[in-house]
């Protein structure tokens, strides 16, 4: 039996979903501006050495990565789980790949898991916060 909760929730599931196929897409067409579309203005991320404390410094790191080293690259993901925190926030999980120009595979070493933070704002998904560390660590 379906109830109301479940396809208010499954609802919900998509909506997520098609902000990360946002941020997705964006990367594909190195549009940093519609990469940032549906963050929050003060989301941050934090990535190995990096914190950018805003959607602006997002958008920057990511428009110089577009024009620079990650220029032509692509990204191949795949999401490993949703959880929702309450009724406006939810938590995914994601397994993300960089594939750069010419590449077929993608090292293992270069693989990062993500974990996504979306909150509910009149009515609209947005990122809040992203966060991202090496899937494999090696232990010297």
């Amino acid at each position: 039996m379906t109830t109301t909760a479940n396809r208010t929730r499954t609802a919900d599931e998509t909506a997520v979903l098609q902000v990360l196929k946002g941020v997705y897409d964006a990367w594909d067409a190195h549009d940093a501006d519609a990469f940032v579309a549906d963050y929050t203005e003060d989301a941050c991320a934090i990535l190995p050495g990096s914190y950018r404390p805003s959607r602006e410094d997002v958008r920057r790191s990511m428009a110089a990565g577009f024009d620079g080293f990650l220029k032509g690259s692509t990204t191949d993901n795949k999401v490993l789980g949703i959880r929702f925190l309450n009724d406006d926030v939810a938590l995914v999980v994601s397994e993300s790949n960089v594939i750069f120009p010419g590449e077929t595979e993608v090292p293992a070493d270069r693989a990062v898991i993500a974990t996504w933070v979306l909150t509910r704002r009149d009515g609209r998904w947005l990122l809040a916060s992203y966060q991202n560390s090496p899937a494999v660590v090696t232990m010297g």
